[in-house]
């Protein structure tokens, strides 16, 4: 299972990528793994405000449908239509090409609450 060096991690297997006042949100490896093959993802509408661990988006597998938490407080500025038709894009590259939604970021103190790479993945060992 891959943890992405560079992103910045919750509790909940999201992921949140910076650049500048932009994050961009997607799930864990480890959450892709444990949902199995995804078959459909609910993305949030571009323009909606969020705070932190408010449920973001729903991706649906064929096992069950998961609840994905916010990372960090911000309104959407865009979402991965691509995700749209091809939901599996999430299995198959979960750090890049499968990412949900890009956020601008609305409150900075927010971040402090994420981990890093290395916290996730000791984190990882204890489930």
């Amino acid at each position: 299972m891959a943890v992405a060096q560079g992103l910045y991690y919750t509790k909940d297997h999201e992921w949140a990528k910076l650049d500048g006042d932009t994050a961009t949100v997607g799930i864990t490896d480890y959450a892709q793994e444990q949902l199995g093959e995804v078959v459909f993802v609910e993305l949030p509408k571009v323009g909606k405000d969020f705070g932190v661990h408010k449920e973001l988006a729903v991706v649906e597998s064929s096992k069950a449908a998961s609840d994905v938490y916010c990372p960090v407080a911000g309104k959407v500025a865009e979402v991965n239509t691509e995700l749209e038709t091809r939901p599996e894009l999430i299995n198959k590259d979960c750090y890049n090409a499968g990412w949900l939604c890009k956020l601008k970021i609305s409150d900075k103190k927010s971040l402090e609450s994420l981990w890093d790479a290395k916290k996730y993945e000791e984190y990882l060992k204890t489930l």
